[in-house]
């Protein structure tokens, strides 16, 4: 099967994006190929953000993002612009203009989002790693979801330049792979990583996190734990968060649909663009996120940030599962997407809310669908946890 045929078949590309352009002749990603979701600048192409009224009312990019130059410059070729929930906006996958991208890891359930197309896309072989964006979980979750590995980085890691933002102070650019080789090498060059990792001290498992975490999902990510704590050699069982892990997704919640409101609220005004229902109501609540309500998360915000640092200063490594369980059926109700939505959300916050790396390792399967694990990490010790993904493969 060739490259094209098997886009037709995943749907993960938006229509009329598939021309390859190659890379540089040489360097450490020759030979790889890419794609990315439709909120970074190609040059000469426009960037759609998932939806055809944000999409009308671009011209075609002048140059390309940071992130896709980097790729070029390695030796990456851009094999085309993948499929995201509007705006960046949904934890599903679902796009009411352009579909629902195929899971090829479990075709009977969600790809997840909101960078579902290039999950897709590596998942499918249809590309060697893709790049997303991850704002509240946009790449952690597809990739648990689709058996991949997915990074997001420390926030402000990765330039952002020529990407559609949502939420400035949460968005990040992380990709996707299917192996832990793939992942590392594409990690250090988007990272600009050339040294040598710091080793990690000590792996916390975070009892409150894997208490949100069905028991079938438990089961199957534990070996992987246990082969990671035997790699570092020290494990401690820790609460990651001191009060309640709602909490801290209700504050997450709170300021990221502020920001996203102020970033694209006066065009949703004044231009009245075409949503899906979801995308539609979650722009409505965040319409409505008042100034005290901002005024009492953001020094929780910060609180937490601090006892996030202090807990991970020596290279300790925090553990959890990336969600609570594996993607949902298609044939779930908007309910259901939603539960696991909340639920997904409040092991996603962590690393939000605190501006850390982290990443998602493939670890199992419940019911014959992927279920990762996720490993944290302090400020800027993005390549440790790659290191850490490569160490343990297999």
């Amino acid at each position: 099967m060739n490259e094209f045929s098997a886009r037709d078949q995943l749907g993960a590309f938006v229509p009329g994006s598939e021309d390859r352009i190659e890379g540089a002749k040489t360097g450490p990603l020759h030979g790889l190929t890419f794609a990315v979701k439709d909120l970074y600048d190609v040059a000469g192409q426009r960037t759609g953000a998932g939806n055809p009224d944000y999409l009308s009312l671009q011209k075609p990019a002048a140059r390309n993002s940071w992130a896709v130059q980097a790729l070029f410059d390695a030796g990456a070729a851009f094999v085309g612009r993948t499929i995201t929930v509007e705006m960046a906006l949904g934890m599903s996958g679902d796009n009411v203009h352009y579909g629902m991208p195929k899971n090829p890891a479990a075709p009977d359930r969600v790809p997840g989002g909101s960078s579902c197309g290039s999950a897709s896309a590596v998942a499918g072989k249809a590309a060697d790693t893709a790049l997303g964006s991850d704002t509240g979980g946009s790449v952690r979750i597809p990739a648990s979801y689709c058996g991949l590995y997915g990074l997001r980085p420390t926030h402000g890691r990765i330039p952002l330049d020529g990407v559609v933002p949502l939420s400035r102070s949460f968005d990040t650019a992380g990709h996707f792979a299917r192996d832990a080789e793939t992942f590392e090498r594409v990690g250090r060059v988007l990272l600009r990583e050339t040294g040598e990792p710091h080793e990690p001290s000590r792996l916390l498992w975070a009892e409150d996190c894997f208490g949100r975490a069905e028991s079938a999902t438990i089961a199957a990510v534990t070996p992987l734990a246990d082969r990671i704590a035997r790699r570092i050699g020290r494990r401690e069982t820790i609460r990651a968060c001191p009060g309640s892990l709602d909490d801290w997704g209700q504050d997450f919640r709170t300021l990221m649909a502020r920001e996203a409101w102020r970033e694209h609220g006066d065009w949703i005004e004044q231009k009245k663009p075409r949503f899906g229902a979801d995308v539609a109501t979650r722009f409505r609540i965040a319409s409505r996120i008042t100034d005290a309500e901002v005024a009492e998360a953001a020094p929780r915000r910060e609180a937490m940030t601090r006892h996030l640092a202090s807990l991970l200063a020596d290279g300790a490594v925090l553990c959890e599962p990336t969600s609570p369980g594996p993607a949902p059926l298609k044939a779930s109700s908007a309910e259901e997407i939603e539960k696991a939505r909340y639920h997904a959300h409040a092991l996603c916050c962590i690393a939000g809310l605190a501006r850390l790396p982290q990443i998602t390792i493939p670890a199992g399967t419940v019911d014959g669908a992927p279920v990762g694990l996720s490993l944290i990490a302090a400020q800027g010790q993005d390549a440790m946890l790659l290191r850490l993904a490569r160490d343990v493969a297999g």
